[in-house]
């Protein structure tokens, strides 16, 4: 039986889900969070087996939260529903936790062409994590686009921030707390075709998040 959740907040994702959910390791179990779809999201993740909830509230940090509040499992990930990464590059982060040597094993973005990661976005992602380092000695060189960590543990971090600035807020309370990193790389992907990104699709995006961002790094 699985041991692990994988979380996949999602909005607008059907044309990504029904080539991701498939190849998903049997070992996680899945959670689709739908945040406001119109595109038959939770259907589509519902007919390829995947467990649906439902949070109306938009945001990243809300679809985050309501998924780890749905999970039963010892272990939580978390992952783009987009498709732009691998669900198999779960197992060698789960694989970390579950022997104990980290806290949180995390995923470090490796475009697999050009033109992946768009500039603006690649940049204030840059610009985000050298921040982190200095302020916090965060030995990371990504924000945790991927990760996974024991359920119990993240619910008692107690990250509030329900928008985009939910895992630089989780960073910075798990450096607080003393939690051991772990980095892996992992593939990056186009998003999958028919979809857009919230946040990289769009230097207006890119901004938004950086106001997120901001706001928690202002705390």
């Amino acid at each position: 039986m699985p041991d692990c959740d994988l979380i996949l907040p999602c909005r607008d994702e059907a044309a990504a889900l029904r080539a991701l959910l498939p190849r998903v390791p049997a070992e996680l179990s899945v959670i689709v969070v739908d945040n406001g779809s119109v595109d038959g999201t939770a259907d589509v993740a519902r007919e390829l087996g995947a467990r649906v909830v439902t949070e109306s509230t938009p945001g990243y940090g809300a679809a985050i939260q309501a998924g780890l509040l749905a999970a039963t499992n010892t272990y939580v990930a978390f992952m783009d529903g987009d498709g732009s990464f691998d669900p198999d590059e779960v197992l060698p982060l789960l694989a970390e936790v579950r022997a104990g040597r980290a806290d949180i094993a995390v995923g470090r973005r490796r475009p697999v062409r050009r033109g992946v990661w768009p500039w603006h976005a690649r940049a204030g992602n840059a610009l985000i994590v050298a921040w982190l380092r200095r302020r916090i000695d965060l030995d990371a060189h990504d924000i945790a686009p991927l990760r996974v960590c024991r359920r119990v543990d993240l619910l008692d971090l107690g990250v509030e921030d329900r928008r985009f600035g939910y895992p630089v807020e989780l960073l910075q309370r798990a450096t607080a707390a003393g939690w051991r990193f772990r980095e892996h790389d992992v593939s990056y992907h186009p998003r999958a075709e028919g979809t857009r990104s919230k946040v990289s699709g769009s230097v207006t995006g890119t901004l938004r998040t950086a106001r997120d961002f901001g706001r928690v790094l202002s705390r």
